[in-house]
């Protein structure tokens, strides 16, 4: 008997229609998304933007998101498999011989769009930003990148309980009665909940960055808070890999001295560090 511990056996999916599953997981993404519209739309109304430019601006990251997060999943991760099933990487599908999708087409189930990577997500925002920043030039790349990280904090917290529905992204046995027993994987000792760990360390720093910007002046100077975002986001992940179960990818390679989520997180931070304490003028914020 584990007292301390708490079982976990959730169902993953909150509604069918037809062969199409509409999961927890789907869910928290689109709280996500609404909650980041709102709070750019607070911000821009407060700094006098058009909000003529949040429409473009929350389609570029919304695809930027999903489309980074699965790159980010296929080559940092698993590569090794989906070199073989390439039709897999952008189709929210997966190679089964024994099922039919949709009634007519043998050998695929439909899965959703599982298997998605944060490091992946962060580069492909990144890279979405500075292609928005070409098409809408009203502002600075770094002033669009120190205001989208604020929702992008919230957001990860929501995306780490749609991972704890899914009983994904685990941690360790914690080799004690304290833990979560996630029944749905079979198990029945407890583990680390590292999803709301990292969910709760999230909520942090999203608290932090918004004091930041609503009652400081560093959002003067361009890239602080996108560097203050990287640099307490990817420590909190780096730490907490340290009782996450392995997601594989290239760290045996290594020596397996770190986890291939730490290995990312590193450069993150270094950057980070890099924008909050680089030498700025007021003056860049002009367009």
């Amino acid at each position: 008997m584990h007292f301390l511990s708490i079982s976990w056996n959730p169902s993953e999916i909150l509604f069918s229609i037809g062969p199409i599953q509409i999961r927890y997981y789907s869910l928290m993404f689109i709280i996500a998304f609404t909650l980041g519209y709102l709070i750019m739309k607070r911000i821009y109304k407060a700094e006098k933007i058009p909000l003529e430019y949040l429409d473009s601006l929350f389609m570029y990251t919304v695809i930027a998101t999903l489309l980074g997060a699965r790159l980010g999943e296929v080559f940092f991760y698993n590569w090794g498999y989906y070199q073989d099933n390439l039709v897999e990487i952008l189709l929210p599908i997966k190679a089964d011989p024994n099922a039919t999708l949709m009634g007519f087409i043998d050998g695929y189930k439909f899965t959703g769009f599982a298997g998605l990577a944060s490091h992946g997500a962060a580069i492909g925002i990144i890279t979405a930003m500075y292609l928005y920043r070409r098409k809408y030039k009203y502002k600075t790349l770094l002033w669009i990148l120190d205001r989208i990280v604020i929702p992008v904090a919230i957001g990860g917290v929501f995306v780490r309980l749609g991972n704890f529905f899914n009983s994904e992204i685990v941690g360790k046995y914690t080799t004690s009665d304290f833990g979560i027993i996630f029944k749905g994987r079979g198990e029945t000792l407890p583990r680390h909940p590292a999803q709301l760990y990292e969910a709760i360390c999230y909520v942090f720093v999203f608290v932090i960055l918004w004091y930041v910007y609503w009652k400081t002046d560093k959002k003067e100077k361009h890239g602080y808070i996108f560097g203050l975002f990287l640099v307490l986001l990817w420590t909190v992940r780096f730490f907490v890999e340290f009782v996450k179960e392995s997601q594989g990818g290239f760290e045996d390679k290594l020596g397996d001295i770190l986890t291939t989520g730490q290995w990312l997180s590193i450069p993150f931070v270094l950057a980070g560090c890099y924008f909050m304490f680089r030498k700025t003028k007021n003056s860049e914020a002009k367009a």
